[in-house]
């Protein structure tokens, strides 16, 4: 009889205790709200609106009804209108678009002769995803409303795969698995090493030192820096070897661009670290970010097929922008010059990610 009373006891002071921590409880609400509608909303597997370009060299009306058809499939985004296919392979390069249409000169003689493919789909393979919409797109019957063309065709399409033409997921998912762990360990290092400083009394040790705010900022995140770039050669490593993940582009590159993503979030984490009062908490948050940077940063699904509020909130997470790089340098060989915007999209966050962690902290030790 006397175990009941002792057991209520405990549990109304756990529930007290949750009633006090307000973050812990937001938690406990916010996360599977969060996954709900990041599921049920924001993923979508029926993949829409890839950002494509055309190259129409037959300029004929058959030609002209045939890319009004695709573009009703609302598969594609045919945002680009080029001259040539090198056009559409610097543009596949650059990562600008997921698919390249080419229609070659002679694309009505073409239609009417199922020996051939009347056209040419340049795929951009890193992501099987989109060779899977490709696949689905040559054997759509496109129907013509026209006395030379057969009433419907399938295989329309030669299917043409760059970058990853072996369609190996691994290729794929390691670039992204990257940013993904750097993300995780970056932020859960500096925002759970700033509160057990806090709570083993070390930080009121570091007050009363002439250090500055800022600098104390700064000597935090350099030292992390420094293992995010052991951590990224481990990856790469591992990826190498044992994967066969090929790097194309330049490494001296890559290590630049993750420097500056591994400062974005150690930045962060400071952040995190300034809201938070237990290294609990500082766990919850961390992976409330990580969610939504591995599902909406487009590590798993094509960004473009996402609603349009869900690629804006994208693009404010630091791993989208990485991933776009790493994938860029790593399979596509392609110039960190060329992909200016991410990296300065990385800068931006982490300045303004330091400043406001820098702002927080004062106002504490106040």
């Amino acid at each position: 009889m006397k175990f009941a009373p002792r057991l209520l006891a405990v549990m109304r002071k756990e529930f007290l205790q949750l009633k006090r921590d307000r973050l812990t409880f937001a938690m406990i609400v916010g996360i599977p709200v969060m996954q709900m509608l990041l599921f049920g909303y924001a993923i979508n597997t029926d993949v829409r609106n890839l950002v494509s370009a055309v190259a129409n060299q037959a300029n004929s009306h058959l030609s002209r009804q045939f890319i009004s058809e695709l573009g009703q499939t609302q598969v594609l985004d045919l945002r680009y209108v080029v001259d040539t296919p090198q056009e559409i392979e610097a543009l596949l390069e650059a990562g600008k678009i997921s698919i390249g249409i080419y229609i070659p000169p002679d694309f009505d003689r073409r239609v009417i002769d199922d020996r051939r493919a009347a056209a040419h789909l340049m795929v951009d393979a890193v992501d099987p995803t989109v060779i899977g919409v490709a696949n689905q797109l040559r054997n759509m019957p496109l129907k013509f409303d026209s006395t030379i063309a057969p009433p419907a065709r399938a295989g329309t399409f030669e299917v043409r795969p760059y970058f990853n033409p072996e369609r190996r997921s691994v290729v794929f998912i390691m670039p992204g698995l990257i940013g993904i762990i750097l993300t995780l360990t970056m932020m859960l290092f500096t925002a759970v090493a700033v509160v057990r400083e806090r709570e083993h009394g070390n930080l009121e040790l570091l007050i009363n030192t002439p250090v500055s705010t800022t600098e104390l900022m700064i000597g935090k995140v350099v030292p992390y820096i420094m293992i995010g770039i052991v951590q990224l050669a481990l990856i790469i490593a591992v990826g190498r070897f044992l994967f066969n993940v090929p790097i194309l582009g330049s490494i001296l590159d890559l290590y630049l661009a993750a420097s500056v993503f591994i400062a974005a979030n150690l930045a962060l984490g400071l952040f995190i670290s300034t809201i938070v009062k237990t290294q609990f908490q500082a766990i919850q948050i961390t992976f409330f970010i990580l969610l939504p940077s591995i599902l909406i940063s487009g590590f798993v699904f094509p960004f473009e097929g996402m609603p349009r509020v869900v690629q804006y909130l994208g693009e404010i997470l630091p791993t989208t922008h990485f991933i776009r790089i790493t994938r860029g340098i790593m399979l596509r060989d392609t110039p960190l010059g060329d992909m200016s915007q991410e990296l300065l999209a990385l800068g931006v966050f982490a300045l303004v990610a330091m400043t406001a962690a820098t702002i927080r902290f004062s106002k504490r030790l106040d």
